[in-house]
């Protein structure tokens, strides 16, 4: 009895030994198992929110760009640009007739006469085209030009004439919706959407009333508000970019290793939101895009600082336009 008994309690502990091998050796990958699939989850749940917020800037770049389009491509947008003649004092006569000082493109062949005075710019209509070249919108016979935002529009057979002031000079901006630029546009085209050219930056506010001196293509040096700049990070490096105030906006002047390569040699604009209550901004460099001078002669087009002549690629953005170009180069400065 005695022996059988110790054989029994013999084989019960090698079972027991065995049971506790065979759950111990089941438990481990269990455990293995849950911790797997714990970061299985964690992983799959950044890819979908970094996949959540792709679609996003997917959606808002596009959005952005359709409407870019859209202006650029108006009827008297800046494709429509078919003239711009700087003025001196002195009287200019205006018309489709050869003889005219500035020939124009369409509408009557005696528009009127255009009187550049010290302080302001008169036009008077011609007699005979007192109905047929409207000012401002009326069938006036005379009336002061302003300039600005909403300048006095002369307007004959679908051309569209205003004053422009580039810096302290006056010029009369010509448009022609079918002009050969917007007539025979080629599209826009673009970089790959990337959110990393999606930044936050850091704002470094300037003293009141600071100005940065910016060129344009005309070879002027014009005064620009500049209340700050944005520091930023693109691949482990710093970088910052001058802002000129914009009124609503941040305004942008950018030029970069890209610059007469892919892109537009003369640089490309961007603009962003003011800071947030903790001073970032938000720079989207997938929205840089070409200045109208890309595409037309007739521009005034501001160009990039020094500051914001950046020692990076930013291959982001609008690529260089596939038709003809607009200026190639900028007057020497004055």
């Amino acid at each position: 009895m005695g022996g059988r008994d110790s054989k029994l309690a013999a084989l019960c502990a090698g079972a027991a030994v065995a049971a506790a091998f065979v759950l111990g050796g089941c438990s481990a990958p269990d455990t293995i198992e849950v911790s797997d699939a714990r970061d299985d989850r964690r992983s799959d749940a950044v890819q979908e929110a970094e996949m959540n917020e792709r679609t996003l800037l997917e959606a808002d770049v596009l959005d952005w760009r359709e409407r870019r389009r859209a202006r650029l491509t108006e009827p008297y947008g800046y494709l429509s640009l078919v003239g711009l003649v700087m003025l001196e004092p002195g009287t200019y006569r205006l018309g489709r007739a050869e003889d005219a000082d500035i020939v124009l493109p369409g509408g009557p062949d005696r528009w009127g006469r255009l009187v550049v005075g010290a302080d302001e710019v008169v036009f008077d209509v011609d007699p005979a085209a007192i109905g047929r070249v409207m000012v401002g919108g009326q069938a006036a016979a005379s009336a002061v030009l302003a300039a600005g935002d909403e300048p006095t529009l002369i307007e004959a057979g679908g051309i569209r004439a205003h004053l422009v002031t580039p810096g302290d000079r006056r010029a009369l901006r010509v448009r022609d919706p079918e002009s050969p630029t917007r007539v025979g546009f080629r599209g826009l085209d673009y970089f790959p959407i990337d959110p990393a050219y999606r930044v936050v930056g850091e704002w470094l506010p300037h003293e009141a009333g600071r100005t940065v001196q910016v060129a344009n293509v005309l070879g002027q040096l014009i005064d620009e508000p500049n209340p700050g700049r944005v520091e930023f990070e693109l691949d482990g490096t710093r970088y910052s970019l001058e802002a000129i105030d914009s009124d609503d906006d941040l305004f942008y002047i950018v030029a970069d290793r890209t610059s007469g390569r892919e892109t537009y040699g003369l640089g490309r604009f961007l603009y962003s939101d003011w800071p947030d209550q903790d001073g970032r901004v938000v720079l989207d460099f997938n929205r840089l895009y070409n200045p109208p001078c890309a595409f037309s002669e007739f521009t005034t087009c501001p160009l990039p600082p020094q500051g914001n002549r950046l020692d990076v690629r930013l291959r982001a953005g609008e690529l260089k336009y596939a038709g003809s170009s607009g200026r190639t180069a900028a007057s020497p400065a004055d």
